[in-house]
């Protein structure tokens, strides 16, 4: 039997409230400080502001949910103690299966609880509307947390398992390509180049001159649709995930087609840089794709692409968002090593790459059986009372 019951009637609410600026920090001194998705990573924040006089906080294990802004409705998990600012609240079950079966319900129920917000152009989830918000509380929602938990802990892995690859892939570049201590380095001779002492034998190359660069296409917003009609296409907000949930009838010509591997930059914003894994889809505008040519790997390319696209996104402004275009592209210059060093890089950080596309296509299929599973099990379709699952104490955050 599944009833419907009150979040205040199953969990604590805990509202954010901002603290005075000026107890704020950078120095790891008093709370991390948490007042919106800025500070939010895939599974916990990664915040880096600090407050000394915190007024609200949650709880390891507490679920923080933002309430202000566009991005109401994102979540986190807390990993430790947090101060809240006033653009999130924690919600707090009676133990921590209950606190991550709320979490499924809210994801689930995400667009019935938006429809609360008020504002139009800020949209603001009260405490009272959240508390008052309704959802399915089954007898049996620890074994339904216990399964969709199994597929969330295995996404998480692999994540943890992606970010450690591209950790070991920055650290080499930057030992190889900026400290220059690659093998053989200590019978290396320097020359004078345009970027300064380079080992001889080493060449400097524009991007345009090692990449094929292709700016996205014109889409019709008023065309986009989430009901799988017509093709994917790659948005600014797909850029870090790989993957696409809008789709367009438009068909525009193949040139803007992405395929598996590709590299992608947002060329609005933050300039968000990742590779795609979401099968054959369209470049929509302001997001531009970048593939390898002659003898640079797609890693290679990826790692030197890094720190220029870092400098433009602190010094690029606009009136209200910075945009990235053609004329600062072509200021790009990169350091190729000579053939025989290039082809060992290659070898190497190909490997990694191979390794990172293919967690993020195991991650893909583990997300769409978790999202197929999940309105049949919180609404009872999908039967789990006879089920033997044992069910642990703790579900671990």
């Amino acid at each position: 039997m599944i009833y419907l019951k009150r979040l205040e009637e199953i969990a604590e609410i805990i509202m954010g409230t901002s603290p005075a600026g000026a107890t704020y920090n950078y120095d790891c001194i008093g709370l991390p400080l948490l007042n919106g998705p800025t500070e939010f990573g895939n599974v916990y924040p990664e915040s880096t502001l600090y407050t000394i006089d915190s007024k609200k906080e949650c709880r390891t294990g507490d679920l923080i949910f933002c309430v202000r802004g566009n991005t109401t409705g994102r979540m986190n998990w807390a990993n430790k103690e947090y101060s809240l600012g006033r653009g999130v609240c924690a919600i707090r079950g009676e133990n921590i299966i209950d606190t991550k079966y709320i979490r499924y319900c809210l994801e689930l129920y995400l667009p019935e609880l938006l429809q609360l917000a008020s504002g139009a152009t800020m949209p603001n989830l009260t405490q009272s509307s959240i508390k008052q918000f309704s959802i399915p509380y089954s007898k049996y929602r620890d074994k339904v947390t216990s399964i969709l938990s199994a597929y969330d802990n295995l996404i998480e892995n692999n994540l943890r398992r992606i970010k450690i690859l591209e950790e070991m892939a920055q650290n080499l570049y930057r030992e190889w390509f900026v400290n220059f201590r690659f093998p053989g380095h200590e019978n290396t001779r320097f020359v004078d180049s345009p970027l300064g002492k380079i080992p001889e034998g080493w060449r400097v190359e524009n991007l345009f001159s090692i990449a094929d660069v292709t700016y996205g296409y014109a889409f019709k917003s008023s065309l986009f649709n989430t009901d799988g009609l017509g093709k994917p296409v790659v948005r600014i907000r797909d850029v870090l995930s790989g993957v696409s949930k809008t789709f367009s009838t438009e068909e525009p010509n193949k040139k803007y087609l992405v395929e598996n591997g590709d590299i992608l930059i947002g060329m609005d914003g933050d300039f968000h840089m990742g590779f795609w894994v979401g099968g054959q889809a369209y470049l929509v505008q302001r997001v531009a794709r970048f593939r390898a040519k002659k003898d640079i790997g797609t890693y290679l390319l990826f790692l030197s692409l890094i720190d220029p696209i870092k400098d433009f996104n602190s010094t690029i402004t606009g009136t209200t968002v910075a945009h990235l275009g053609d004329k600062h592209l072509k200021t790009i210059n990169f350091l190729l090593p000579d053939k025989e060093f290039l082809s060992y890089c290659n070898s190497i950080l190909g490997s990694y790459l191979r390794l990172i596309i293919s967690l993020k296509l195991k991650n893909q299929v583990l997300q769409k059986t978790r999202d197929l599973l999940l309105p049949k099990l919180i609404s009872g379709e999908v039967d789990v009372s006879e089920l033997d699952i044992k069910v642990p104490e703790e579900v671990a955050i």
